[in-house]
């Protein structure tokens, strides 16, 4: 049994990186009775198959060329099962300048509205809070 979770493991492995919080969801799922599960993916890990540090470096990279701002990413790796800690290390491993992120995201979806009326300018606020930017962020643009 331990063989097969092994390989559909690897299988998913193979497309993409996993934190081990979605890889062991995935593969309760599939083997739902199983009681290996944590052990294979011990094994994985010390093998350096599977890796949490990698996973976040990937995912943080990609949600920043989204767009995402720094309270969705920390939300969402969070949600994926990754530590404060690792969290944190990838935050200061990645320099990203939130502002012109902010700003650039601003431009690509709201070129040429105009942001002196009220309802227009809180659509975008609202938008930029959805994308992960906080207040900081946001009054800098306006």
């Amino acid at each position: 049994m331990s063989k097969n979770i092994r390989h559909k493991a690897m299988d998913l492995l193979a497309r993409r990186e996993y934190s081990r919080r979605e890889l062991a969801t995935k593969l309760m799922r599939k083997f739902p009775d199983s009681t290996e599960i944590d052990s294979v993916l011990d094994l994985l890990e010390a093998e350096g198959l599977q890796s949490d540090s990698r996973f976040a470096g990937s995912f943080f990279r990609l949600r920043v060329q989204g767009g995402f701002g720094p309270q969705r990413i920390r939300a969402e790796l969070r949600q994926r099962g990754i530590g404060d800690e690792l969290i944190a290390q990838q935050f200061s491993e990645h320099e990203v300048d939130w502002f012109a992120a902010a700003r650039a995201l601003f431009e690509k979806k709201y070129t040429g509205l105009d942001t002196t009326e009220t309802k227009a300018r809180a659509k975008c606020i609202r938008y930029l809070h959805y994308k992960g930017y906080d207040a900081e962020h946001i009054n800098a643009l306006f």
